[in-house]
């Protein structure tokens, strides 16, 4: 069995781990128990979001189909009074549908069963850095970047990016505070062959028109930086 992010410590914190087929339950809580300080189980969502309202809970694995109340529907409940709690769904179904409720919802992770202990260690990295640091970065009152997950939403709506305009809008998302160079965009996105200019305007010009505004600063001869506007 994989063993967990050594650089990440959960030592001290409570997991509540949701899932209504028992046998998964038990296997998952089997691994998970060597990780937390103490790890509660729930079958159902209703059982679970009493179980949150009465503990003390740093973390919440939930499966999305279950009886008398779904995983998305328990996230909905503690939304409306825990903004920052994470929140890790697990489902054997992916769809488009249930990936914009998860950015909707800012859930950390959305794991297609069947989850293997390095698809529960990657999804437990990205809970313990928004446990610190946060994941949703506001470009716009409208429009937000998902740190964790590298989406873009505007007005509810999930914009589909390709995977350099992720690595460019990340980038400029992660370093927002300065100007990105154009040696570092060439290093992260044209790091096995030289940059041209007119692929990096190119690129540019498209994340531009797919953020629906031109938030996207060109300082001449020098780089790129992400303007801001609250």
């Amino acid at each position: 069995m994989l063993k967990s992010p050594m650089q990440k410590d959960f030592s001290k914190l409570t997991l509540l781990y949701v899932e209504d087929d028992d046998v998964t339950r038990i296997n998952a809580i089997e691994y998970l128990s060597d990780m937390f300080a103490d790890v509660l189980e729930a079958s159902d969502g209703l059982e679970a979001y009493q179980i949150y309202e009465e503990e003390s809970i740093d973390i919440i694995i939930t499966d999305i189909e279950m009886p008398k109340l779904n995983g998305l529907e328990m996230a909905k409940k503690i939304r409306k009074f825990d903004k920052k709690i994470p929140i890790i769904i697990t489902t054997a179904f992916t769809t488009n549908e249930y990936l914009l409720e998860a950015v909707e919802l800012q859930l950390i992770k959305y794991i297609a069963k069947p989850v293997s202990p390095q698809k529960f260690n990657d999804a437990l990295d990205l809970a313990y850095d928004y446990l610190h640091e946060g994941n949703i970065f506001s470009i716009t009152p409208t429009t937000f970047f998902d740190q964790l997950n590298k989406t873009l939403l505007i007005e509810n709506k999930l914009i589909k990016l390709t995977k350099n305009e992720t690595l460019l809008l990340d980038m400029l998302v992660k370093y927002h505070q300065r100007v990105v160079t154009f040696t570092e965009i060439e290093h992260l996105i044209w790091y096995e062959r030289s940059m041209s200019m007119d692929s990096l305007r190119s690129l540019v010009k498209n994340l531009r028109k797919k953020m629906q505004g031109d938030y996207i600063e060109n300082l001449l001869g020098h780089g790129y930086r992400l303007s801001i506007i609250s």
